[in-house]
């Protein structure tokens, strides 16, 4: 790895002296131009010297919105500029979202293996999202967790002879739709007669003989959920 300067963002001394420490014995190719404590500080280094990387802790002065600021700001200011997270905001999921769309680099929680020459160098190498391993644990627990969702609902429209319209269907009753809406639906080829027919053909395959009985549409569709016909978290109404 090529030489480089850095900038250090960081408002706990003890922390501070951690990561050039770090960077001082793990990382010797990187020459640290100054570390600051806040906003200002930070500022008034990158009017002095602008760095190659800003290394950032986003929980400044006890705020968070201070850092993810900064974040957004270094990345409209300095395009070229590398800004990597290094946070002790290791459960607030929503925070990495927001530095990520504020133009960070990669993000580095402060546990497990912390930062690391490989993340650094990656970042300054041009990669984009480069996470340490707590997240990244975090990201496949999420990804696995998405891709069994879709293959169970794969698996569930052929196990029950779900088509289009069994998926329109269901998907608007779960919506609130009644049966004269959804026959209103552009493409949708049935009237309401016809839908209290499906409904009860769906009843018939979504049931055992023993539980058929009396079961409504809000039933019809817990079921449909259940069974993984649909995936409450992608319920949209078709456009109409």
């Amino acid at each position: 790895m090529e030489e480089f300067k850095v900038i250090i963002v960081e408002d706990v001394q003890l922390e501070l002296k951690g990561t050039e420490h770090i960077f001082k014995y793990e990382i010797p190719e990187a020459t640290i131009i100054g570390t600051a404590q806040n906003e200002a500080e930070l500022w008034k280094l990158m009017r002095k010297e602008i760095p190659d990387m800003v290394l950032l802790d986003l929980g400044l002065g006890g705020s968070t919105t201070v850092g993810i600021d900064i974040c957004r700001q270094l990345r409209e200011r300095y395009s070229a500029l590398k800004i990597l997270i290094f946070t002790g905001e290791i459960l607030n999921e929503r925070l990495w979202i927001e530095a990520l769309s504020a133009g960070a680099d990669g993000i580095i929680l402060k546990t497990g293996n912390l930062l690391q020459r490989d993340d650094v160098q990656m970042v300054m190498h041009g990669r984009k999202m480069v996470f340490n391993e707590p997240i990244l644990e975090k990201i496949m627990v999420r990804y696995r967790k998405s891709v069994l969702s879709e293959v169970h609902h794969s698996d569930a429209l052929i196990d029950y002879d779900i088509d289009e319209y069994d998926e329109r269907y269901l998907r608007h009753l779960a919506l609130g739709y009644t049966k004269d809406m959804i026959a209103n639906l552009k493409g949708m080829p049935f009237g309401a007669k016809s839908l209290e027919k499906r409904q009860v053909d769906l009843i018939n395959r979504l049931f055992p003989d023993s539980e058929r009985t009396g079961v409504n549409a809000t039933r019809l569709v817990t079921r449909a959920l259940q069974l993984h016909i649909l995936d409450l978290e992608n319920l949209k109404p078709d456009e109409e």
